[in-house]
């Protein structure tokens, strides 16, 4: 079951469209070119997690983009819709898109859409990922240099990030983190990048720096939230493969997938602790939903 609930300024609460019947416009900008942004998140016993860490980073891609988008109560409000009118789950996938918009009109195009998460996440959390480096092609200061590459908005630009993913599958692995002609280590095609290390009871987490040209990740920031208040230490790379192979333990951290382990990095095994990732799953979902 799929629920498509359109924002619609003459419908308060959104308007619900059948999900069996074509919806968007062929001249649709998002379809032709890609042209808007989405965020991706996950309700849990029919309460949606990090709402406003979602729709902070969606205005966040939306000014980068230069793109009019529906105020804040909207989307909330199309939310609370999406999720009332799709059947009780565990979990659900809401989906927030915009588009530009159908070619010469004015205003977006812009809708929630709710569904169940498939089994790949789930999985992959319990089994691990085997992942492989692969070079994004810019260096780590590009995304100063060249704004209008766009690295700091969650665009529907995606043919390249699913093109890694197929890469992946088809050389043995079962995901990819990207790295930058320089050597840093950046992020996944759909997570965030982290590690953690025990050095004489010292307990660190440590992401790569966002003014590399990655997507802030709103799991990351929850979690390292919530960890902080546990004890862990926090930090911000620089990160080059060579700390991830000497980690005790990483992961690729999404809101759908949340912490999925890595098991092996271009065929080379790395530590899984099943221990500290319990811990910061429970912290992720503490974090969640403060």
């Amino acid at each position: 079951m799929t629920v498509l609930v359109f924002l619609d300024p003459g419908l308060e609460n959104g308007r619900i469209a059948d999900a069996t019947k074509p919806q968007l416009m062929a001249t649709d900008l998002g379809a032709t070119r890609g042209d808007g942004i989405f965020e991706s998140l996950l309700a849990v016993d029919g309460v949606p997690r990090k709402v406003q860490a979602h729709l902070d980073r969606l205005a966040s891609s939306a000014r980068i983009m230069d793109l009019d988008i529906p105020p804040a109560d909207d989307w909330e409000r199309a939310i609370a819709t999406a999720v009332a009118e799709h059947a009780p789950a565990e979990e659900l996938v809401l989906k927030l898109l915009v588009t530009r918009g159908v070619e010469g009109a004015e205003r977006p195009t812009a809708w929630v859409q709710a569904s169940l998460p498939g089994s790949a996440g789930r999985e992959q959390r319990q089994e691990g990922l085997n992942v492989l480096l692969l070079d994004r092609g810019y260096d780590s200061n590009i995304a100063e240099r060249a704004p209008w590459l766009l690295l700091g908005a969650k665009t529907l630009s995606y043919a390249v990030n699913m093109a890694a993913l197929r890469y992946a599958k088809a050389n043995g692995a079962d995901d990819v983190i990207f790295t930058s002609t320089d050597g840093l280590v950046l992020e996944g095609p759909t997570s965030t990048v982290l590690m953690a290390t025990v050095r004489d009871g010292v307990r660190k987490l440590t992401t790569p720096l966002l003014e590399n040209g990655i997507l802030p990740g709103t799991s990351q920031g929850a979690l390292f939230n919530a960890a902080a208040d546990a004890g862990w230490q926090l930090g911000y790379g620089p990160l080059e493969p060579h700390h991830l192979l000497a980690a005790d333990a990483v992961w690729l951290v999404s809101s759908i997938r949340l912490l999925a382990p890595v098991k092996s990095i271009d065929g080379q095994a790395i530590p899984v602790s099943h221990e500290m990732t319990e811990e910061l799953t429970a912290l992720l979902a503490k974090g969640s939903r403060e």
